[in-house]
């Protein structure tokens, strides 16, 4: 299992992407992103009110940041499960597994 975790909140979901993909190139250099069939889990965690952030646009924007690292595209996603709860500290915990065949690549 991967575990990526994002600190902060914003009500933009398009600067997750960049984020989520500078981990991943820094961190993951020459890895290769694995076949098969993954589940994604994506949970904005919020203290106070729930920011105004439409969920699906998150999804997208850490599925596409997630292309080429952890799987090749973002159609070997079987389960997708993204929410928003109230938590300690504001941030974003990105958590891919593999459902099928071998570890990660990375």
């Amino acid at each position: 299992m991967l575990e990526v975790v994002v600190d902060g909140l914003t009500t933009q979901a398009k600067y997750y992407k960049p984020l989520i993909y500078e981990f991943f190139r820094k961190e993951w250099r020459g890895s290769r992103p694995a076949w098969g069939e993954f589940a994604v889990e994506i949970a904005m965690d919020f203290t106070g009110d729930p920011p105004w952030l439409d969920l699906d646009n998150l999804a997208k924007a850490v599925l596409d940041a997630l292309k080429g690292y952890a799987f090749h595209d973002d159609a070997q996603v079987s389960r997708l499960l993204v929410e928003r709860r109230a938590g300690e500290r504001e941030r974003i915990v990105v958590r891919v597994e593999k459902l099928s065949g071998s570890a990660f690549a990375g």
